[in-house]
């Protein structure tokens, strides 16, 4: 009897202690507190004449507006807790999407386009496009998301790699690349580009129903400066080198994670072959809690499960552009950043 009581007392405290380590995962998240010092101050008063404004909604979503015609990358603002990614389907949140789409200020836009077919970048573009009255633009796999949601063909356009595309005073062109690589092929078939939406997708469905399609650099050009959207850290050997940007905004998300020589490829293929003067890192914010007031760093169990640790990848990408003297900096929530000013 006293050695059952005995077990009964060290199982209990066995379930504690997994109780007590699993809520601490749950509710703990990496510190941004070593990187606020790169945040851009909010820039207050009227958009200055001629600049261009950008506006970063978390994630990898950015607006780039010239004060006639705006664009749109990704568009994705349900942001599934990880709770309804492991256990159930997803679809769409049109509050959510309202909600943002209110709190950014954007009524109307001329293009949305996803880097990718992924969730976490596509899922609810066709939503946003249409109340928008924006086209959608992207790959056949962005096109079938499009599809799925009753976006009607003259909505959207195929994008053809390389092939600029004029929307007012931008010059927008689409350069095939890759997704990031999971390592150890952890979600090996999830990144890959062959992995296509081949029909119509209808939510709810399974967040593995959002395969990858083509990846996309976005090269945006206007008069005032140029632009470039790297949102995934992949790429593809020399297929920027022709390509010039004064601002490149930098995917960073799991970049530690990988070794040393994909590191260094990444930033030499990417940062390198375009020459910024300034480098701004996306897609290191939470991706499974609903949009706020600032950028929220990932909880530590999604950074556990995916090798994901945003701390250390803001990190790299600080070092790198400090050893190179090339100027980093994080953007605020929904404020815009005025760029190419007179």
């Amino acid at each position: 009897m006293r050695i059952l009581k005995k077990l009964a007392r060290l199982l209990l405290a066995l379930t504690f202690i997994t109780v007590a380590g699993l809520t601490y995962l749950v509710m703990a998240r990496e510190d941004i507190e070593p990187f606020e010092e790169l945040y851009l101050p909010a820039q207050q008063g009227d958009t200055p004449a001629g600049a261009l404004s950008i506006q970063f909604l978390g994630n990898t979503n950015l607006q780039i507006s010239d004060g006639s015609t705006s664009i749109l990358t990704d568009g994705w603002f349900s942001r599934p807790s990880l709770l309804s990614l492991t256990t159930s389907h997803i679809e769409p949140d049109r509050d959510a999407i309202a909600q943002a789409l209110e709190q950014a200020g954007i009524s109307s836009l001329d293009a949305v386009i996803p880097v990718h077919s992924h969730y976490d970048h596509a899922m609810d573009a066709p939503l946003v496009a249409e109340v928008t009255g924006a086209i959608l633009i992207g790959s056949e796999s962005t096109l079938n998301i499009g599809r799925g949601l009753d976006l009607p063909e003259s909505d959207m356009r195929l994008a053809v790699s390389e092939q600029p595309m004029v929307f007012g005073e931008f010059s927008v062109t689409l350069i095939e690349s890759t997704h990031y690589r999971f390592p150890g092929g952890i979600l090996e078939d999830y990144a890959d580009p062959r992995q296509e939406i081949s029909h119509p997708l209808v939510p709810p469905v399974d967040v593995y129903d959002y395969k990858a399609g083509a990846a996309y650099s976005i090269h945006v050009q206007h008069p005032r400066g140029n632009l470039l959207i790297q949102a995934s850290a992949g790429w593809v050997d020399g297929a920027l080198d022709d390509v010039e940007a004064d601002v490149l905004f930098l995917g960073v998300g799991g970049i530690t994670g990988q070794s040393d020589e994909y590191q260094e490829s990444y930033w030499q293929q990417v940062v390198h072959a375009v020459g910024p003067r300034q480098v701004i890192p996306i897609h290191w914010d939470s991706m499974t809690d609903p949009l706020a007031h600032e950028a929220l760093m990932p909880t530590l169990l999604f950074s556990l499960l995916l090798d994901f640790n945003s701390a250390r990848d803001l990190a790299y990408a600080r070092g790198k552009a400090k050893e190179e003297g090339i100027e980093i900096a994080l953007m605020p929530m929904w404020e815009p950043l005025y760029l190419f000013t007179d």
